[in-house]
């Protein structure tokens, strides 16, 4: 007779089948690559960048790029009104644009998370009161408020952090109430009442870790959100100041040349655009690999 042998199937571990549904959707891992690159070369800018962020050469002032008539390989993105090299110091900025992002949302994940765990476990005046202040928040256009926000405080990058921080935090607010609201009244968050778990632990090592999902979702959505918002505000002068090298204060500093010397305005609007689209194509993908609901079989 024949012996039929049954092999044990192992079930994937949890890193494996993220990866499974993440990698299915090739956008975000484009994206993935895509900023995977940009945090290679913020982490090691010092030694990617070819000149001095700062360095400014007079003899070559708005020199075109490398393959424009006029151009040198040794400033390969041309140069701007000061005769600083462009490409070193969009490699700069993405330091700069990436620590604002883990900074603001950061921030914002902190005080969102605990502030809508608050408002969700205990419900009643607690949570109306908190629900409304979000409620006039939201009820300002964002840049709006981050503007006036960093009026208040005085412009500079610290202060537009914050204010980016406070403008995103209504939306980690609502979005963890909801999923409190939902998590608590199931049987085993009842179970672990039951058993005498105390208040912090059913809300911080019961409910919050079942809650994650989402909020890593939105994370990723805040992080190009804050790099945009912090961009505009360098643009408009409220945010990182000159010489230092933020896409959003290049931009602002290009302005007056983009007529004559397009080069000035469209590599930091371009570096803005790719690390933005590369962020929420991860998002979609992280979208994919963690929402059960979107799963298939």
């Amino acid at each position: 007779m024949a012996v039929v042998e049954l092999k044990t199937i192992t079930p994937p571990t949890g890193l494996a089948e993220f990866w499974f549904y993440f990698s299915r959707n090739k956008g975000a891992v484009i994206g993935l690559a895509v900023f995977l690159i940009i945090l290679f070369l913020a982490v090691f800018a010092m030694f990617a960048a070819p000149h001095s962020p700062s360095i400014q050469n007079r003899e070559v002032l708005l020199l075109p790029p490398a393959w424009v008539e006029g151009g040198r390989f040794t400033y390969f993105l041309g140069t701007d009104a000061v005769g600083r090299d462009i490409l070193s110091r969009l490699i700069y900025g993405a330091r700069f644009s990436l620590f604002i992002g883990v900074v603001v949302v950061s921030l914002s994940v902190v005080s969102g998370v605990l502030v809508g765990l608050i408002a969700g476990y205990f419900r009643g005046r607690t949570d109306t009161i908190i629900m409304r202040v979000m409620d006039i928040i939201l009820a300002f256009p964002s840049l709006l408020l981050a503007l006036v926000l960093v009026a208040v405080l005085g412009p500079g990058l610290l202060n537009a952090m914050i204010a980016i921080s406070l403008v995103n935090l209504p939306h980690f607010v609502r979005l963890t109430r909801a999923a409190v609201m939902t998590e608590r009244t199931k049987d085993y968050v009842i179970a672990s009442k039951v058993a005498g778990a105390g208040t912090l632990r059913l809300m911080f090592l019961t409910i919050l870790p079942n809650c994650l999902a989402p909020l890593i979702v939105q994370a990723t959505l805040a992080f190009s959100a804050a790099i945009l918002d912090a961009a505009a505000l360098g643009f408009l002068g409220m945010g990182a100041q000159p010489p230092t090298p933020e896409w959003g204060t290049m931009l602002a500093e290009a302005r007056e040349f983009i007529q004559r010397a397009w080069w000035v305005v469209t590599f930091p609007g371009l570096a803005i655009l790719i690390t933005v689209l590369a962020i929420n194509l991860m998002g979609d993908g992280l979208r994919d690999a963690l929402d059960p609901k979107l799963k298939r079989s």
